[in-house]
């Protein structure tokens, strides 16, 4: 059986070594949240996900969601993990504390995200959303909403959804055909289908909250025309005061590839009485505060599955005795960690886990900062690096997560295809994570598009320069980090042909751009984890020992794919 232990030590040298986290407790925002704070609370947290969470994720797997007559049963044990989680104030570390919540900074919030999606992926899905549906509704929503809602989601006492898709349409939300009528209360009524509703129905919590699209009756077309509700399962009347069943329901739970112990749900919308969020027809606007924070989420996904990946295939090919590997004495066979290809696989994974973590926090920081900044200049610096990495946190780390994944997969052979180790699991689990949330394809597009021409260039040309600052720092310790700034070169050039390129060359070489764009971000993740490691080497030989060698593997065999991507670039532009 495989079990899951919380990289503790990489999340403090990280924390501690390389991104300086106290840097944030010297700000107003968040002057309580010492270095000692965030190693308190990922210790608990790892704790609880270690002898929790993962010992009912392989059971929640075979297990599943039940559905029968409109309802929804988790998997045994999830209740009261969640009453744990709930009690244990994991739901709301990042909410105000006048809600309940604990004003900690996302950076420590995303940490958290890692190991419970490790431990257990199905339960993560359910409280993915909260702490972007606080966000929202700081932000967009009435006194009303606010009063209603707000503790409830920095609390954990309600799971809130975000519903989208319909079955005639997925990414392209102008195709909606939900509809919202105004009726005598100030309120409005619901009515229409969506699919793909993460825990749309469950029985974790009472009442769950959906963020619904649809349109007003003088919405004009397109997806301009959206606007965004909140429709709760159960609400209170105002004039008995008594709690009312909504007119809404599931029809259907998905039969899914996995994350069987996640409910996606179908749900029917029949006159549900809404709230609207924000202004009439400006829904998407709203919305994107929730997919935003969603994208980053499913990149830190990516991250888990090569972590968790890593984990079940190093401890295997640690135990797997096979063949004699290349240069060893003795007699017997060798443990298949000693086969330089078993070796090659095993790096790959660890430096998409360990390199994709840096990437995702640096994220975390500049939101962090963004939202702790006293000056407007500040502030709108980093929330443009924020909108430019966003793309490529989403789809370049849950593509290598699933590429960790098979590779754990591969490393396991024949055990690695049946269920005993875990490995397949990851596999069926992580492989959605490039498709919801805007799929890959999309992401690229957006980065291509609104993100290239953000402010003129000036947000990608910040990014870009962040980045070149990072590798020239680690080049004068770490030589490889030059490979790191030919490859970034490379990039720029690419990103003047493409300002200059048509619409069409742009959308077939998208994809490309982004997988090179992440290739290049890693880059200087590593290489800054490496000028940091030959700083602090005395102090844990071994430990830096291997985080140079990682660091090295990326630079020499995994960031040299940037090659076929520019020469696929180029074929076309």
């Amino acid at each position: 059986m495989p079990s899951y232990s919380a990289p503790l030590k990489d999340y403090q040298f990280l924390l501690h070594r390389v991104f300086k986290v106290e840097e944030l407790s010297q700000t107003s925002l968040f002057e309580h949240a010492t270095p000692d704070v965030f190693d308190a609370v990922l210790t608990e947290a790892a704790r609880f996900c270690e002898n929790v969470l993962a010992p009912i994720n392989r059971s929640g797997d075979e297990q599943g969601c039940q559905f029968e007559n409109g309802r929804v049963t988790t998997p045994d044990g999830f209740r009261e993990a969640y009453a744990l989680f709930r009690d244990g104030g994991w739901a709301g570390l990042t909410a105000a504390p006048e809600h309940g919540g604990q004003g900690l900074p996302h950076c420590l919030q995303i940490l958290v995200d890692e190991m419970t999606t490790s431990a257990n992926f199905g339960f993560a899905m359910y409280r993915g959303l909260n702490e972007a549906a606080y966000r929202l509704l700081v932000r967009y929503g009435s006194d009303h909403l606010k009063d209603t809602y707000l503790e409830a989601f920095a609390t954990g006492a309600l799971l809130p959804t975000m519903n989208l898709t319909e079955p005639h349409c997925g990414s392209d939300l102008g195709l909606l055909r939900t509809r919202a009528e105004p009726d005598d209360q100030g309120t409005y009524r619901i009515s229409g289908n969506k699919i793909f509703i993460t825990g749309g129905e469950h029985d974790l919590t009472d009442n769950i909250p959906h963020f619904v699209l649809a349109r007003l009756p003088d919405a004009p077309a397109g997806s301009r025309g959206i606007s965004l509700f909140l429709v709760p399962k159960l609400y209170t009347d105002e004039e008995s005061g008594l709690e009312v069943r909504n007119a809404l329901s599931c029809g259907a739970i998905e039969h899914k590839m996995g994350l069987k112990a996640s409910a996606t749900c179908v749900m029917n919308y029949d006159g549900a009485k809404g709230w609207l969020v924000g202004a009439p027809h400006s829904g998407l606007q709203a919305m994107f505060t929730l997919m935003n924070a969603a994208r980053l989420g499913v990149g830190v996904q990516g991250v888990s599955a090569a972590e968790s990946s890593h984990q079940i295939a190093s401890a295997y090919a640690a135990e797997r005795k096979q063949g004699k590997a290349p240069g060893t004495t003795g007699v017997g066979p060798d443990p298949i960690n000693q086969h330089p290809d078993v070796r090659r696989m095993l790096l790959t994974q660890k430096a998409f886990a360990e390199g994709g973590r840096a990437f995702a926090l640096r994220m975390a920081f500049s939101i962090d900062k963004a939202h702790a900044a006293d000056h407007a200049a500040e502030r709108e610096k980093h929330e443009d690096l924020v909108q430019v990495m966003t793309p490529i946190v989403k789809a370049f780390l849950s593509d290598a997560g699933n590429e960790a994944a098979n590779l754990g997969v591969q490393i396991l052979g024949g055990h690695g295809y049946i269920r005993e180790w875990g490995a397949e699991q990851w596999v069926r689990d992580i492989r959605i994570a490039t498709i919801y949330e805007g799929t890959n394809g999309i992401q690229a597009l957006d980065l291509t598009g609104r993100k290239l021409t953000l402010k003129d260039g000036a947000a990608l040309g910040q990014y870009l320069s962040l980045l070149k600052s990072l590798l020239e720092d680690a080049n004068n310790s770490f030589s490889p980090a030059a490979d790191g700034l030919t490859a970034l070169e490379d990039l720029s050039d690419l990103t003047a042909r493409l300002k200059s390129a048509t619409a069409a060359q742009v959308s077939e070489v998208a994809s490309e751009y982004l997988a090179f764009f992440g290739l290049v971000s890693l880059a200087a993740e590593w290489a800054l984890i490496a000028k940091t490691a030959l700083v602090h080497q005395k102090e844990d030989p071994q430990f830096y020992a291997d985080k140079l060698e990682t660091a090295h593997f990326y630079m020499k065999r995994l960031l040299p794919r940037y090659l076929a991507l520019d020469a696929s670039i180029k074929a076309v532009l």
